[in-house]
């Protein structure tokens, strides 16, 4: 049992591939300090991607997720505290507090302390199932068991998370409803193209879409959209996640929909930012500081605030890089393009393997890439380099 008073030389705030890639960094370049990692699950960090996709259908040992083998972190001099939460942070005077009155000074520390997802602001909420966890993934994929083959589950959010819980349900055999109130999957954000296609490949899995579609309440066994009910065994919601960003603020760092951190992950003096609570520069985004949801941006930024923390050059983030897996298609979407002035369709959409560009002006601002059409490390130079349209044509070349 630890005791009431701790010194670590690197204190994570944390249970994910952020914490867990800032621990491996910081070994592989020889730090041979303290590091101590307190995560609120009572398992080591493990890789979120999968919840949604393959540990919801059962098809992968939940022992595979982790984000480090097992032994690693007592291998490695890596105390872990698990069902541990950090409740008070003094920025300025290298202290933190647990919930349960610990008290840990510290040299440096990352703040990685992820995102919640948003519960519907409508009655009956709590009828609603979110998904972040492990144990959500197993709570879902129990209560989907179930309510059996012929009874009606809702998916809200037709975004990342609800396509691919979406089509997992439905591969395992359940009926699903996705309701997304604009008019295309994704909310548009990867555009008509693109949301067509992957709604072709839904529909063929049984899924039914409805789009321009809001639920006003929810009940135990029903979702309902004004006038409109629709029987539902099972909710969940996918309506996207916000930072858990108030640990920071209650510490006086700067916040801004996250923490915002400097080029080196910074955000104050020993106290650094890494994964979806963060909010950084990039040079893709024009001068205006960016945050990226997802696993890549994770590992790469708690690397970054390993290199950082060490005095070394992190060196200029990379191309964003998003991907999402569903009913057998997978995409890497890569770059940041919030607006664009025009799509162009790379390949054939036929054949399942193609790519959309997504150009502002005459740059090519972020790809999307399905299935392989180009290697994504290609696509990352492309975009990171501003490459003009005229390279494109290239590509459908060489493809």
């Amino acid at each position: 049992m630890p005791s009431h008073e701790r010194h670590a030389d690197v204190l994570l705030i944390g249970g994910g591939v952020a914490a867990a890639r800032c621990a491996r960094t910081l070994r592989r370049k020889g730090f041979v300090g303290s590091i101590l990692l307190v995560g609120e699950e009572s398992r080591p960090p493990y890789n979120r991607p999968p919840l949604s996709k393959e540990l919801l259908r059962g098809v992968v040992d939940p022992a595979l997720i982790a984000a480090e083998p097992e032994g690693w972190y007592e291998r490695h001099a890596v105390e872990l505290w698990t069902d541990g939460t950090v409740s008070e942070l003094r920025a300025s005077e290298r202290l933190a507090r647990t919930g349960d009155g610990r008290s840990i000074s510290f040299e440096r520390c990352l703040i990685a302390t992820g995102a919640e997802p948003r519960v519907p602001d409508i009655p009956g909420a709590q009828h609603a199932q979110t998904l972040r966890t492990a144990q959500d993934a197993a709570a879902i994929r129990g209560a989907a068991l179930a309510a059996g083959a012929d009874a009606r589950l809702v998916v809200m959010g037709g975004g990342f998370i609800g396509v691919e819980v979406a089509a997992s349900l439905a591969a395992m055999g359940s009926a699903v409803t996705v309701l997304e109130r604009s008019g295309q999957l994704w909310a548009g954000a990867l555009g008509e193209t693109l949301s067509n296609w992957a709604a072709g490949h839904l529909l063929r899995l049984g899924v039914e879409l409805r789009f321009g579609a809001t639920a006003t309440s929810l009940d135990a066994d029903s979702v309902w959209m004004g006038d409109v009910h629709l029987a539902a065994a099972l909710v969940v919601a996918g309506i996207g996640v916000r930072p858990r960003e108030s640990l920071a603020a209650a510490a006086g760092l700067e916040i801004a929909d996250g923490i915002l951190v400097d080029e080196a992950r910074s955000a104050a003096p020993g106290i650094y930012a890494a994964g979806d609570v963060a909010r950084g520069p990039h040079p893709l985004a024009d001068g205006d500081r960016i945050r990226v949801e997802h696993w890549h941006s994770a590992r790469e930024g708690g690397q970054a605030a390993a290199l950082a923390m060490l005095g070394l050059d992190p060196g200029p983030p990379p191309a964003p890089w998003v991907y999402t897996e569903f009913a057998g298609q997978l995409v890497d979407v890569v770059g940041w393009a919030p607006d664009r002035d025009a799509e162009r369709v790379l390949g054939d959409l036929a054949s399942d393997r193609f790519a959309v560009a997504y150009l502002r002006g005459d740059r090519v601002a972020q790809l999307a890439v399905v299935n392989g059409w180009l290697p994504v490390e290609r696509a990352r130079a492309l975009v990171e380099s501003r490459s003009p349209a005229s390279q494109l044509q290239r590509l459908v070349g060489a493809n």
